[in-house]
């Protein structure tokens, strides 16, 4: 069920709206828009009495949603969700693509720091890396925990970039809340549903890869858990799926993209990294990406791939990056985005007093 409050409701009038929800036993998530805000109506196992409701002051009209995923769907909110950063100029959803950039694995300070200034010269806005690493092998590389966050932390100081890292389970989520930007719930974990409202408990900006073989219905279904527990910045990552192809780790759908848009407000990101695990089809993928219109990338940098202790495969050199960017950037227009400039690295003494 959804409350489409008028043009003109008051801050007051809503607030009302959402206590009289609230007590007649069920959950009321606010969306405000452009023009009017809408209303999402949870926890209800039936119908809900309208009129008690559709006369309320401020109160437009009260219809029912008739997709399962009830806060992902475009029917509850019009306007395109727009992820911003305190503290920050840049978003995600908006405009200009958000791009995310870093190497698969925090390893040493040395490799981060030298990863972070070439991604951030290269105009990358958002800084990825992973200190926990779900692993397919028991005795690969699982990363350095939170003495990666902390190194992370460091380039955020340093540079200015925003943090994108992934939580595991419960324990790691407490510890990337604290030191992130923005929590990314991987893959693997897409349908970890106690994660995924554990996530939307703790409301740091999250961000969703689909799984390996899910559905579109499963993966908005996956978000609906984040925002069903009162967190709304959401955005979604598309990063492959399995199929019968062998030329490539994963098949990058690039069609779920338009698909979500349709039907979805939340933001959609590309991961061709992860959807092909081959360093040369990562640029021409990320092409295809930004001109299908994602509203952002993230892509995976090291700055000495042969000896990354995970993923070197499809991690670009920064001088690809570069060019990728490039490339990005001359594609951008043509379907109405912006990409981010290039930037100066801060001077020495800039990032020492910081």
């Amino acid at each position: 069920m959804l409350v489409v409050m008028q043009a003109h409701a008051t801050d007051e009038q809503v607030r009302a709206v959402c206590q009289k929800i609230e007590g007649l036993g069920y959950r009321a998530h606010p969306m405000p828009g452009a023009q009017r805000t809408a209303i999402g109506i949870t926890g209800n196992r039936g119908e809900v009495e309208q009129s008690s409701l559709s006369e309320m002051p401020g109160v437009g009209d009260v219809i029912a949603v008739s997709k399962p995923y009830k806060l992902v769907s475009s029917e509850v909110k019009e306007d395109k969700t727009i992820i911003r950063f305190p503290n920050s100029t840049a978003s995600i959803g908006g405009s200009e693509l958000a791009i995310i950039a870093g190497p698969c694995g925090v390893e040493t300070r040395e490799q981060v720091f030298a990863t972070a200034e070439r991604v951030f010269r290269a105009g990358a806005r958002f800084f990825r890396g992973g200190a926990y690493k779900p692993r397919t092998s028991p005795y690969s590389f699982q990363g350095l925990g939170e003495e990666g966050l902390k190194i992370m932390a460091e380039v955020r100081d340093a540079f200015g970039l925003l943090i994108v890292t992934e939580a595991v389970d419960h324990e790691s989520l407490e510890k990337v809340s604290e030191y992130a930007d923005m929590v990314q719930i991987g893959a693997r974990n897409m349908q970890n549903f106690s994660l995924l409202k554990l996530a939307g408990r703790q409301r740091k900006p999250v961000l969703l890869k689909r799984g390996m073989s899910a559905t579109l219905d499963e993966f908005l279904m996956a978000a609906e858990y984040v925002m069903s527990e009162g967190n709304y910045n959401v955005a979604l990552c598309e990063r492959g799926v399995r199929t019968f192809a062998d030329h490539t780790r994963n098949t990058l759908d690039l069609s779920v993209v338009p698909a979500v848009q349709r039907l979805s407000h939340l933001p959609i990101l590309v991961d061709p990294s992860h959807g092909t695990g081959k360093r040369n089809k990562v640029t021409p993928l990320s092409r295809a990406a930004v001109a299908v219109g994602c509203d952002g990338l993230i892509v995976e940098v090291h700055c000495n791939p042969e000896q990354a202790l995970s993923d070197g495969m499809q991690s670009l050199y920064p001088d690809q990056f570069d060019e990728l960017m490039n490339q990005v950037r001359q594609i951008a227009p043509i379907v109405g985005r912006t990409a981010p400039e290039t930037q100066t690295v801060p001077h020495p003494a800039t990032v020492a007093a910081r």
